[in-house]
């Protein structure tokens, strides 16, 4: 069995690290104990050579909703993770939709805590991101603010106030403050369908952590 102490995973590379995770079995004993977290805060992506990232994100994946909970991640370091990534790195994740699913569904699980009350506008926004699986092309997720709060779907279940369409990889710089709305607006990869100063004071709604 693997030393997953912390003292252990402090004298780890993050390749290192990467090799661990991409290794372990989810019925390893002791797994669902590890602090996901600090193995996390270890790594750097542009340190990370080759399909190394992609190996990282898809040994969370098969270890998520088995031994390791990825709320465990907290939002500054996870953050990171995906501000940290390069395009190459981004594109080759976003390029597996089992991958795509699981990041894509971590950052939409997260935004229900990030909503400031004190800032919410009532408002039910579609998501639609180039590249996905549906008939269409698209996958979608619908965010439900109302009454202060903020509610996630997979399904579309009410009108729309905006419908957001943008590639997902545009979506994951944008809320990482490493891309700017207004520029992907005026450059075609972001579009907004629907009530336009509504979308534009969108993130604001959002304590959006920092990496």
């Amino acid at each position: 069995m693997p030393d997953l102490s912390v003292e252990a995973v402090s004298r780890l590379s993050p390749s290192e690290l990467v090799t661990l995770i991409d290794q372990l079995d989810p019925g390893t004993e002791g797994l669902a104990d590890i602090d996901i977290d600090a193995i996390a805060q270890r790594i750097d992506p542009a340190k990370l050579p080759g399909d190394e990232f992609v190996r990282l994100i898809s040994g969370l994946q098969r270890l998520s909703g088995v031994s390791v909970d990825l709320a465990r991640i907290g939002p500054r370091t996870f953050a990171r993770l995906i501000a940290g990534a390069s395009k190459d790195q981004l594109e080759e994740v976003l390029g597996r939709p089992e991958l795509r699913k699981l990041i894509l569904g971590e950052i939409f699980r997260r935004m229900r805590t990030h909503l400031r009350p004190e800032k919410a506008v009532d408002g039910v926004i579609h998501w639609r991101f180039t590249g996905g699986t549906d008939e269409d092309g698209y996958d979608r997720y619908e965010t439900v603010i109302e009454n202060r709060t903020c509610a996630i779907n997979q399904e579309m279940t009410r009108d729309s106030r905006v419908t957001i369409t943008m590639p997902p990889q545009d979506f994951l710089r944008l809320i990482t403050s490493n891309a700017s709305a207004p520029v992907l607006f005026m450059t075609g990869k972001l579009k907004v369908r629907g009530d336009l100063p509504f979308a534009a004071g969108m993130l604001h709604m959002f304590d959006l952590p920092k990496p």
